[in-house]
């Protein structure tokens, strides 16, 4: 075997993977199915099979030891996710969170191809390829849906009249970001702002980067009961067409003992899926963005 040839095999594998991706993937785009604009299942998991099984139909010329085979198919994924980065707009942080998902599934793929191409049988193989685009097919001409609520709550030494002024709005938030996904650059919350204290008033979560999320306060019972729907909220490559936050709600019940226990609820809907993968990142996100206001919440409320 020659280098020219083993290194042309290889760039085959890589090229042609990616390619199939990008034609798939323009076609839904280019077609609008779904028509709603969901990521579904087959993008993040047949996908990245059928890339893996493309590459094998080339790899498996070159004979690849294990190691190699999957340090090349992490270069594929690698490849993939700079072209998304480029030719789809996805955000950095997007990208990260879908890797593993990426990773997992193109080297399921290469070694599910490498076993059906050395079988060299080709009713097995046109069945594993039927079964594929039949899942493919179904799902996204499925239709998808995916409400969940996070909820969340903390003890402060105050009551529910003097932590009230805080809940409807407060200033900057001056501590550093603990959670792992701000520090690296997704927005956090930094401040909230209301136009007055009144159901119907409008309400405003500014994040570290100027990213407001418009709110209207839908109930407004003093000391007890703040629940806003969210208006509208901004264009981020992170979180655009991905997930969209319905509704947030602060409940307040006194302990009996000067203490109060604080409760935070955010309602979201996921338009990527499998939800069994994405909900996992959703629900940390929501919960890290409860806990840095509850925990401001509780600062300026015990210090007053």
């Amino acid at each position: 075997m020659t280098t020219n040839f083993y290194n042309a095999t290889l760039l085959k594998g890589l090229a042609m993977s990616n390619l199939l991706a990008f034609l798939i993937v323009g076609l839904m785009k280019y077609s609008k199915i779904p028509d709603n604009g969901t990521l579904v299942f087959s993008i993040f998991v047949i996908v990245p099979i059928l890339m893996g099984m493309v590459s094998a139909w080339f790899w498996i010329k070159i004979e690849l030891k294990t190691r190699a085979l999957i340090g090349y198919t992490i270069l594929n994924g690698l490849l993939a996710i700079l072209l998304s980065f480029v030719f789809l707009r996805e955000g950095v942080i997007c990208l990260l969170m879908v890797s593993p998902l990426i990773f997992a599934f193109l080297i399921t793929g290469v070694f599910l191809g490498l076993r059906m191409f050395r079988k060299n049988n080709q009713k097995l193989n046109v069945s594993v390829f039927s079964l594929l685009f039949v899942v493919f097919v179904v799902d996204s001409l499925s239709e998808h849906s995916y409400v969940n609520l996070v909820a969340d709550e903390i003890v402060i030494k105050a009551t529910p009249e003097q932590i009230w002024k805080n809940v409807v709005a407060f200033d900057k938030i001056e501590k550093k970001d603990d959670y792992w996904l701000f520090q690296i650059g997704m927005p956090s919350p930094a401040q909230t702002t209301v136009e007055g204290y009144y159901k119907g008033a409008g309400r405003k979560c500014i994040f570290s980067n100027g990213y407001t999320f418009d709110e209207k306060i839908v109930t407004y019972e003093p000391n007890k009961d703040l629940t806003f729907d969210i208006i509208s909220q901004p264009l981020d490559p992170e979180i655009m067409g991905h997930i969209d936050i319905l509704r947030g709600q602060f409940l307040l019940k006194d302990n009996g003992n000067g203490t109060t226990t604080l409760v935070g609820n955010s309602w979201y809907r996921l338009h990527v899926f499998p939800v069994w993968y994405y909900d996992i990142w959703a629900k940390s996100i929501v919960r890290n963005v409860h806990v840095r206001v509850m925990e401001h919440i509780k600062t300026l409320s015990e210090k007053g």
